[in-house]
């Protein structure tokens, strides 16, 4: 976690941590109504002789983890089988299949690719093997839990995890962070559009007294045109954004369509051969050259996919939480 402004106070990230998660329409009122209860059980320690950053940090421990405040404050249960475990398990879900399932893909992949599968056949079992990995973490991850919180309720003793403090507070994101994410994204657009262009005009390696392209010569112009209209259309959906200031369900509905082109469109080009370009593979690498690209070319389609796919539902669910 990097370091908080001198302006973000432990106050400030908590309120942040808890309201981040609900309705935009409910944010204002419970962070309103959680800072003076804050402020009126700090007032109390103080009043009691205690110094104020020691004060903050008691009441704040007092009540606990934000995340389990704003399910309460949202009226969401958190169960599994029963509520005691609920967030330990869902933290080290997510965080299992964000890292098991995909250095399993690519170990499936490249295997495949190594072993000399055709292109279809490796993608097929790199998909097949990744939802095989996710269902496997999940269940065995939930059957941990499962026997855990069993395994309690016979003994009437609960198991101790880590405790919460006010030190895994996350850190406020203030309009500026939004600009600059937001700038971010369009300098990136720019430059993979810069690239794209200079790979096709001029090239990217110059070999055997030539430049040689890293993608296909045959996408140019048509089919690089179509590209820079579509990065074109999201800057545009990412200036929109940053003037609403939030994500609505329109715009991440047009995100996720120019996503699925993208990479529907990557996918079939390179299920022909025609996106990458074979011949500067053969020139940089003689021998196994056209191995290194069929490697190469399925792992090109799993993160363009991948990438698309998580930013189109990463634009729908914060479009969620803003409405």
């Amino acid at each position: 976690m990097s370091a908080p402004t001198p302006s973000q106070t432990l106050t400030d990230r908590y309120i942040h941590a808890v309201v981040r998660t609900l309705p935009e329409q409910q944010r204002a009122d419970v962070a309103a109504e959680l800072r003076a209860a804050i402020a009126d059980q700090c007032d109390a320690r103080l009043a009691a002789g205690e110094s104020s950053a020691a004060a903050e940090r008691a009441v704040l421990t007092d009540l606990g983890d934000p995340d389990a405040l704003a399910a309460a404050y949202g009226d969401r249960p958190l169960h599994l089988v029963g509520p005691r475990y609920y967030l330990e398990w869902w933290r080290l879900l997510k965080l299992l299949l964000w890292i098991v399932v995909p250095l399993g893909t690519f170990g499936i992949a490249l295997g495949q690719a190594l072993a000399g599968t055709p292109a279809g056949g490796v993608a097929g079992s790199a998909i097949g093997g990744a939802l095989s990995i996710a269902v496997h973490v999940a269940f065995w991850t939930t059957l941990v839990f499962v026997v855990v919180e069993r395994s309690d309720r016979a003994r009437g003793k609960a198991t101790t995890f880590a405790a919460w403090n006010v030190d895994h507070l996350p850190d406020v994101q203030q309009d500026g962070a939004a600009f600059r994410d937001v700038v971010a994204a369009i300098v990136c657009l720019v430059a993979v559009a810069a690239v794209v262009v200079w790979d096709q005009l001029v090239g990217a390696v110059f070999l055997d007294g030539r430049w040689m392209s890293f993608l296909s010569p045959a996408l140019w112009p048509w089919i690089v045109g179509a590209l820079l209209v579509i990065m074109a259309i999201e800057v545009a959906v990412q200036i929109i954004r940053y003037l609403q200031r939030r994500w609505t369900m329109p715009l991440a509905v047009i995100n996720a369509a120019l996503d699925a082109v993208v990479a529907g469109g990557a996918v079939v080009l390179l299920s022909r051969e025609a996106l990458l370009n074979p011949e500067f593979w053969l020139a940089v690498i003689p021998r196994g050259g056209e191995t290194v690209f069929g490697v190469v070319s399925i792992l090109a389609g799993l993160l363009i996919v991948g990438t698309a796919a998580w930013d189109a539902v990463d634009a729908f669910r914060k479009a969620r939480r803003s409405g």
